[in-house]
């Protein structure tokens, strides 16, 4: 729901002073709060078994960033977007994660990983758009619900113009600056 200026300024403000209870993490997608619980193990397994064959196979060396606060583009009407991603990849000789701050800007971030939580369509429609919007090239969803993993490119317009999926147990294609096939045989 678009909201004026004040109102707007006025939530961002509490939102980036907000103290969380353990075990739990907020962002700001959107214009709305999403809550949810940190991830659990067959999350933080996914997410190894990316970064893992990252280190290993990626043509560009790589920094990986679990859980990192990014500053994304706002919706019309909505604050700044405020967003956790499972995982944040960065070209290594960029540094980018080295003195950021918590809310860091996505200027030079080349993919943000997510694994389905509690919420897919949150990780499915809400941050896709997010992270069109700041320019981030490459969003990899891996989807437990539906056992595929996809990868949108080419952020125009609000969202990522391609798309390419595959079931889990199929390798997926992961373009430059990574340039390897990505083995999903694991996430079953």
């Amino acid at each position: 729901m678009p909201q004026d200026p004040i109102t707007q300024k006025l939530l961002l403000d509490w939102f980036v002073d907000l103290d969380m209870p353990e075990g739990l993490r907020a962002e700001l997608v959107e214009g709305e709060f999403v809550v949810t619980p940190v991830p659990d193990g067959h999350r933080e397994h996914c997410l190894s078994r990316i970064v893992d064959q990252m280190h290993r196979h990626s043509q560009t060396d790589m920094q990986f960033s679990g859980n990192k606060g990014l500053r994304l583009k706002h919706a019309d009407g909505c604050p700044q977007d405020h967003v956790i991603p499972d995982g944040t990849c960065a070209p290594k000789e960029l540094r980018l994660f080295r003195g950021a701050d918590p809310w860091m800007p996505c200027e030079g971030v080349a993919m943000v990983l997510e694994v389905t939580s509690s919420q897919p369509q949150i990780d499915r429609e809400v941050k896709r758009r997010s992270y069109a919007r700041g320019g981030i090239p490459l969003y990899l969803l891996v989807d437990r619900e539906t056992s595929w993993i996809t990868l949108f490119g080419n952020p125009e317009s609000g969202d990522y113009q391609e798309l390419h999926a595959v079931a889990f147990g199929k390798p997926l294609a992961l373009p430059q600056p990574f340039a390897f096939d990505l083995d999903t045989t694991d996430f079953l």
